[in-house]
């Protein structure tokens, strides 16, 4: 290893430098390499990407809570003065998992058009110490739920969103974040769940005996908590939920299988409450192909658009949204 030009690392293999960006196929024993890749220059102009400021605000219980805030950012647009822009707060997946720095153009797709994005790292996200991982234990549902409540609401107070175009969103445990916040608390006007769970009881009944355990940590042991598992299922809380609410879901999902998102699909549309839902052929637990990436992308921005009474920045063909 040695320094390079830049500051950052350089690999030396066989004698020779290689670019800190390359990826490389090494012969332990003789140290042959071949570099197969190096990263290609970004075919976005910097000036459209927004640069992540990482913020704590006061949450309930008097924990804190982390999250990372990206104010919108286009060259070519400006919002109309005095205005403050829609925000749309990401509950990460995991749960434990945690929010990433790293470039994620479809971050940049939102402040390009005019959204600030929260990325919130709710109690029991991991990187933060053994105490903020364990503030999750036995409190999903209600931990995440209120971190991203308090989030919101720290930045409406702050003066830097509009108090009323606030979105939650998230894929997986996000998802389930984001109707368990419709449900039980009263901060967001609208919500993307991107295959998540609506039913923690049938979840744990389904899962394999590895992620069982893990749900036991999360939640408390099954069927003995069963008590809990309902009352913190938006399933059984739909009366709860008022705002409008998109759904996304792969059709080989099976890691949180269809029936979580239609079942609750169906509660809201016989509720009176304004939904859609959108399904995709070939796709399992997180979207791999481009098309679909896209056409879920543009799905969320026409559901905003209609809910929030926005122009959309681009032609996208409208959602339909039942019950609107």
């Amino acid at each position: 290893m040695r320094a390079a030009p830049d500051g950052r690392t350089a690999l030396m293999v066989a004698g020779a430098p290689t670019r800190p960006d390359a990826l490389l196929r090494v012969d332990l024993h003789t140290g042959a390499h071949q570099e197969l890749a190096t990263a290609g220059p970004l075919p976005v102009d910097a000036a459209y990407l927004s640069e992540p400021e990482t913020l704590t605000f006061p949450s309930t219980e008097g924990r804190t809570v982390h999250a990372h805030l990206y104010r919108p950012a286009n060259p070519d647009h400006a919002a109309p003065e005095g205005t403050r822009p829609p925000l749309l707060v990401n509950a990460h997946g995991g749960p434990t998992s945690s929010a990433r720095l790293g470039l994620d153009l479809k971050i940049h797709y939102w402040t390009s058009r005019g959204f600030a994005y929260l990325d919130v790292d709710y109690g029991g996200s991991g990187g933060y110490g053994r105490a903020y991982r364990q503030a999750l234990e036995g409190r999903w549902g209600e931990v995440d739920v209120d971190d991203c409540g308090a989030a919101a609401r720290a930045l409406v107070a702050r003066g830097e969103v509009d108090p009323d175009r606030l979105a939650i969103r998230g894929g997986s445990a996000g998802g389930y974040t984001t109707l368990a916040a419709l449900a039980f608390r009263d901060v967001f006007h609208a919500g993307v769940s991107y295959y998540g769970v609506s039913d923690l009881e049938m979840l744990a009944q389904e899962t394999h005996k590895f992620e069982s355990r893990y749900f036991e940590g999360l939640v408390g042991p099954y069927p003995e908590a069963q008590p809990i598992y309902r009352a913190r299922s938006p399933l059984h809380h739909v009366s709860g939920i008022t705002r409008p609410v998109l759904f996304l879901q792969g059709e080989d999902d099976a890691v949180v299988p269809p029936n979580q998102a239609e079942m609750m699909v169906d509660a809201l549309r016989a509720a009176g409450v304004p939904v859609a839902y959108l399904s995709f052929e070939g796709e399992a637990h997180g979207f791999r192909r481009a098309d679909t990436i896209r056409a879920a992308l543009e799905a969320e921005a026409s559901f905003y658009a209609q809910v929030f009474g926005l122009e959309p920045a681009d032609a996208v063909a409208p959602l339909r949204v039942d019950g609107l």
